[in-house]
């Protein structure tokens, strides 16, 4: 079980760093647009990332 968790925190980690990495700007620029979003648009944006990874669990089993 902790191998499992401690490899799939570590792919996030990879995965979230790679557009900072190769596309400063576009991160950046990502993020200037974030902090001009409403809560309400945020938190949409949330639980489709939210369950998308849920449907990406259940298929990859």
């Amino acid at each position: 079980m902790k191998s499992w968790l401690f490899s799939s925190f570590g792919l996030m980690l990879i995965l979230e760093g790679l557009m900072p990495l190769f596309f400063p700007e576009g991160w950046r620029n990502t993020f200037r647009k974030m902090i001009a979003m409403k809560g309400g648009q945020i938190r949409f944006m949330g639980l489709i990332s939210f369950s998308l990874g849920l449907i990406f669990l259940f298929l990859g089993r």
